[in-house]
């Protein structure tokens, strides 16, 4: 009778080590895979962080160091690791910054999570500690964070400026910097607009030049010469634009049919319809007092002819063709016309108007430029020069960022010092906050704050100091009640990173937080894999 339970207890035991060994493997095996994406591209975080050459499998080549671009190019098979290329493609959307930050964070608490693991506590008890400590850190982090008044041009800069440092570009964040601020100020009023809408601001890229002449216009950027017969004007004053959406072309027949023209006398007639056809359409476009004519693409047959392009250069009126679907509603806002489907409707009140209109020749190619559009616009155009694709592709997401860093200031009007400084704020203040607490949550909490330092960490290794020397000094400096102190990879020195203008939006880290440790909680929740057949 006393030797039943143990034997019972064995068996049992026996049963439960099989049944949990495999939620053990399957955690381990996620956290590593994870962890193995965030150690990736760990070395490009920060200024003086590294740049990744990524090849497609078409043989394409990108260079850059944006978190986001690396992990949506990368291949990744691993379910779990893909949860870290989903998560940076969340940053990038919400914040358009931080997107290496938040995945590098997310390895470190993975990290965390498996020495929890392994001291036995529960993953629920893990995941459920970990949102009241993301909470917490949203807390101490607008506690820290300054005001910011729209009127205070110079602290825009200094944002832009400190998200441009970290890019392959950040030689010009000087010029940059300026454009991507005057972009969103034109875009919103201030005032009472709460959020920044991106596509009211066209980025064109042409190649030729530097990044040096990479300009703001206000107004239009059609990356194309103007396609007028000899002759055709190249500078209008004071232009009326039409934007159509029909074709300057003879109508063709059905897929099925064909006409046979069987003698010249009928070969002359359709010649002459044809002419006469096009003849009035135009008539009826110069009727309107149109000068200036945006034809869209069209897949079906020619959007122009040649007939019909000497007829509109005869009447001085200058053509771009080839007008792409998708920038139609810009065009449209821009100008403040509207796009004519039928030659019918070629009406004047459907016009946009604009103070100018000419072709510029440029380095590499010709552009046609449309200035002085009406001030009720609100919509700009950014023209992107480089000497090169792999140039032009990188400053075109650099200034994205910056967009996005000036966006996050339109939607939360607050600024925190960047360098490492509320990183290492958050891991001192979690951890004395864990000192209050009780029990496992405690151990969690104290993990979470750890977890935070690898932010300062990997900043001062990517710039070459002594990365342990750096946070132990960072940490004694905060303990002090230095708030603003960070890391100076310039110096190579930790100094109030205000002096040195590296300040964040508030929103940037927050969304970081946030999103890393739902991340996070996801990943712990995962017991099982469960790979599903292929439907017939």
């Amino acid at each position: 009778m006393g030797e039943k339970p143990p034997t019972r207890k064995a068996a049992g035991a026996t049963g439960q080590f099989r049944d949990k060994e495999k939620p053990k493997d399957v955690r381990e095996s996620n956290i590593v895979a994870a962890k193995a994406v965030a150690d990736a591209i760990r070395t490009s975080l920060g200024p003086r962080g590294m740049d990744k050459m990524i090849q497609s499998k078409t043989g394409d080549v990108t260079i850059t160091n944006d978190g986001a671009t690396i992990l949506k190019e990368m291949d990744v098979i691993h379910p779990a690791a893909k949860m870290l290329c989903e998560l940076s493609k969340a940053q990038d959307i919400e914040a358009g910054d931080g997107t290496t930050t938040v995945c590098v964070m997310a390895g470190s608490l993975l990290n965390a999570t498996s020495k929890l693991l392994a001291k036995g506590i529960h993953p629920t008890t893990i995941s459920e500690s970990f949102q009241g400590a993301a909470a917490k850190s949203v807390e101490i982090l607008t506690n820290m964070s300054v005001p910011l008044d729209f009127n205070d041009r110079q602290s825009l800069l200094k944002s832009a400026s400190t998200s441009l440092n970290s890019k392959v570009v950040s030689q010009y964040s000087g010029l940059l910097a300026p454009i991507a601020v005057d972009a969103i100020l034109k875009v919103i009023d201030p005032v009472t607009d709460f959020n920044v809408d991106l596509r009211d601001i066209k980025i064109v890229k042409k190649l030729g030049g530097t990044i040096e002449d990479t300009e703001l216009i206000e107004g239009l950027v059609f990356n194309q010469k103007s396609s007028g017969a000899p002759g055709a004007p190249t500078r209008i004053e004071k232009a009326k634009i039409g934007l159509i959406q029909f074709c300057l072309s003879p109508p063709k027949t059905d897929m099925e049919n064909q006409i046979i023209v069987s003698d010249y006398t009928q070969m002359d007639r359709v010649l002459k319809e044809e002419r006469a056809y096009i003849l009035n359409i135009i008539k009826a476009i110069k009727k309107a007092g149109c000068n200036v004519l945006l034809i869209q693409k069209s897949i079906l047959r020619d959007a122009v002819n040649d007939l019909a392009l000497h007829f509109l250069a005869k009447m001085k009126i200058m053509v771009v063709k080839d007008v792409e679907r998708e920038d139609i509603e810009f065009i449209a806002r821009t100008l403040g016309c509207r796009p004519i489907a039928s030659v019918d409707h070629f009406l004047p009140e459907s016009l946009g108007v604009a103070e100018l209109v000419e072709e510029f020749q440029t380095g590499g190619g010709k552009i046609v430029k449309v200035t002085g559009v009406p001030a009720t616009c609100k919509t700009v155009t950014v023209l992107i020069r480089g000497s090169n694709k792999l140039v032009l592709d990188e400053a075109d997401r650099s200034i994205h960022d910056a967009l996005c860093v000036i966006r996050c200031l339109v939607k939360k009007r607050a600024l925190i010092a960047g360098g490492g400084a509320p990183e290492i704020e958050l891991a001192l203040r979690l951890a004395e906050y864990s000192r209050q607490l009780t029990g496992m949550e405690a151990y969690c909490y104290k993990a979470f704050a750890e977890a935070m330092e690898v932010i300062p960490f990997t900043l001062a290794e990517n710039a070459g100091l002594h990365p342990i020397a750096v946070v132990t000094e960072l940490r004694n400096r905060h303990a002090r009640g230095e708030k603003t102190t960070g890391i100076n990879v310039r110096k190579g020195a930790i100094t109030n990173i205000l002096d040195e203008n590296v300040v964040q939006p508030l929103l940037v880290s927050c969304s970081a937080v946030t999103l890393a440790a739902e991340t996070v909680r996801s990943i712990m929740k995962i017991d099982d894999i469960v790979i599903t057949s292929m439907s017939m």
